[in-house]
């Protein structure tokens, strides 16, 4: 998948000249939360749909409004997860994509790369999930996936999905016939398993009782 296939034209993009009323008409037809301002071929940046629509002026151009210009963009070769990250911290579902030279493209839209995000195989394939913890001084990546090959497992794929001060947690998707057995290994490894999994209840409960009737035998 070329993640470049999701760059969209469809909406024009303004210019500074353009007045605050067809800025309002774009925002109001349009489910965006941010648009482009494009000058040249180059962006000067995007305009929040709430703050547009505040403005109640309508015939005056958007160049008197610069001050309140968001300024973020992708490129053409911006990873899919950077892109994501993008999304997220300026709050929008939009944004515009430049080429190596600077020049405004066109635009993603959330909806296409989550869509795109879900169909990958990491996401898409039938495989399962485990969620590990382990010291942020001990932890290795590189441990993990030969615990996960090791164990006849294919590695699809993992992140470091939480942390605090002490501790990580590393969410990962893997391929395997073997799972019981390979999170027992993280467990000898002293990685602590969050997800909870049908045989491993299965064992933790004939290891309680084993240990019960130990006690019961020392009596």
């Amino acid at each position: 998948m070329n993640i470049n296939d999701y760059i969209l034209k469809e909406i024009k993009a303004l210019t500074l000249k353009s007045t605050v009323k067809s800025a309002q008409k774009l925002v109001k037809n349009l489910p965006i939360t941010h648009f482009p301002i494009v000058e040249n071929g180059r962006l000067i940046g995007c305009f929040a749909e709430s703050d547009i629509q505040t403005i109640e002026n309508k015939s005056s151009e958007l160049a008197t409004y610069t001050d309140l210009l968001h300024h973020f963009h992708a490129y053409e070769n911006t990873a899919m997860l950077d892109l994501i990250t993008l999304f997220a911290d300026n709050d929008c579902n939009l944004i515009p994509v430049l080429d190596k030279n600077l020049n405004y493209v066109g635009y993603y839209e959330l909806s296409d790369i989550l869509d795109a995000f879900a169909d990958s195989p990491f996401l898409h394939n039938e495989s399962e999930t485990l969620i590990i913890e382990k010291s942020k001084s001990e932890y290795s990546m590189s441990e993990i996936s030969q615990i996960v090959e090791s164990n006849n497992g294919k590695l699809l794929g993992m992140y470091i999905s939480s942390e605090n001060i002490d501790n990580v947690s590393v969410t990962i998707k893997i391929l395997s016939e073997e799972v019981n057995e390979m999170i027992q290994t993280f467990r000898r490894y002293d990685y602590t398993v969050i997800t909870k999994h049908e045989d491993d209840y299965y064992l933790e409960d004939l290891k309680s009782r084993s240990e019960y009737l130990q006690k019961y035998l020392d009596m």
